[in-house]
């Protein structure tokens, strides 16, 4: 152990800003992170482990309490502050800031805020360059304040496998060019994270460059090389395997981007079920808004005159075998139109011998005949009767 003890890495240590981010978020009071001071490896403290396992872990913890560092826990308030400082610098729509903003007041507000962003894909890209920004922030003022010398992976250039030799030779002074040349850069680089624009990071200033579509490059993650790991510490190594953006590892409850999209599947299901009846209630309101109208349509007219008195006409109507009050207006109509088309009939004057006969037709068909009628036809019986004897006589003197 003390040679182990004496060891000096040559370089500064190479991490991973992401896994870091993953143990910050995850950090609270049931679980406990460590970060290694000689290689920079990850430590977390499973309580699902055996007892023996734990005991060892303890033993070392205790020994070595130089070399490891306790990350610190992500308070409410911390929490709380970098989900406000995402909503006043970044959303710009009212009602997304406001329902937002009625989502931090509530229970489990890292979880439902995740959920909310996750639906609004608008806002999910802001807030994954907002959450990265804060926390690699959070985090480089926690290494410097307990006197790391790094270098975060996601930041070099350097091909794959001159990370590995970096990585296998941390100890070793002598090595080759290359990774002379290497450490040479590392070393510069690691004083950039020391100062001040490291924190407060500058815009970038002039003409912004033309929008071109960002083409997806997947990142170059080295193996994990560590060869100082006590052996009762190798089951509690925090290694996940974390290729894209971290923005899900802020919430404590779900570990992965994974488990956030089965628990929202979950809840889309939950909520068609709910849409189902909610689209059943409605349809029962809007029957029963119909019944009222129309009784509320009907409550004038109930008591006006005029309505009554037509119903008591069409009920004696239909009783004495007439048509109603409605169909008694139609009918109406129809005779009227009948009367205006039809013109008036011709009378005869001329004494014709074809005219009698016609009246001695229709006169079993009429029953009733009208008195002002009457009076002419006498006349025509007496002319007939005066002409007779006259015919007689021009009769006697041709013979």
């Amino acid at each position: 152990m003390a040679a182990k003890q004496t060891l000096e890495a040559q370089n500064p240590l190479i991490l991973r800003c992401n896994r870091l981010m993953e143990a910050f978020a995850k950090s609270d009071d049931e679980r406990d992170f460590y970060l290694d001071r000689l290689e920079g490896f990850l430590i977390y403290v499973d309580l699902d482990k055996p007892d023996d396992e734990l005991q060892l872990l303890e033993k070392e913890l205790e020994k070595n309490s130089d070399r490891y560092c306790m990350i610190p826990k992500l308070t409410f308030y911390e929490t709380k502050k970098i989900m406000e400082g995402f909503i006043n610098e970044k959303v710009y729509d009212i009602d997304t800031k406001e329902k937002l903003l009625d989502i931090i007041q509530s229970k489990e507000a890292r979880e439902n805020f995740l959920e909310f962003i996750y639906d609004h894909h608008s806002e999910l890209e802001k807030w994954q360059a907002f959450y990265q920004e804060r926390s690699r922030i959070r985090i480089i003022e926690w290494l410097r304040v307990n006197n790391f010398n790094f270098v975060f992976e996601e930041d070099l250039d350097f091909p794959k496998l001159l990370l590995e030799k970096l990585k296998k030779e941390l100890f070793q002074s002598k090595v080759g060019k290359d990774i002379l040349n290497a450490r040479k850069a590392l070393i510069a680089k690691a004083k950039t994270y020391y100062s001040n624009e490291a924190l407060n990071p500058r815009p970038k200033r002039g003409r912004p460059p033309k929008q071109t579509q960002k083409t997806e490059i997947e990142p170059q993650i080295t193996t994990d090389i560590y060869t100082t790991v006590p052996n009762g510490l190798r089951g509690f190594l925090f290694i996940p395997d974390l290729t894209g953006s971290a923005a899900s590892t802020f919430s404590s409850k779900f570990g992965t981007e994974e488990a956030l999209f089965s628990s929202r599947r979950s809840i889309s299901d939950n909520d068609l079920s709910m849409e189902s009846i909610n689209q059943k209630l409605a349809a029962l309101r809007s029957l029963s808004s119909k019944w009222r109208e129309a009784e509320e349509a009907k409550k004038p007219t109930e008591y006006s005159q005029e309505d009554s008195f037509d119903e008591e006409l069409s009920s004696e109507a239909s009783l004495n075998g007439y048509p109603s009050s409605a169909n008694s207006r139609g009918v109406r109509l129809q005779e009227t139109k009948k009367s205006k088309a039809k013109p008036p009939a011709k009378t005869s004057t001329s004494p014709s011998k074809k005219a009698p006969k016609k009246e001695e037709k229709k006169k079993p068909a009429l029953k009733a005949a009208s008195k002002s009628k009457a009076p002419p036809k006498a006349a025509s019986e007496k002319k007939t009767k005066g002409l007779r004897p006259m015919m007689k006589l021009k009769k006697k003197i041709k013979s």
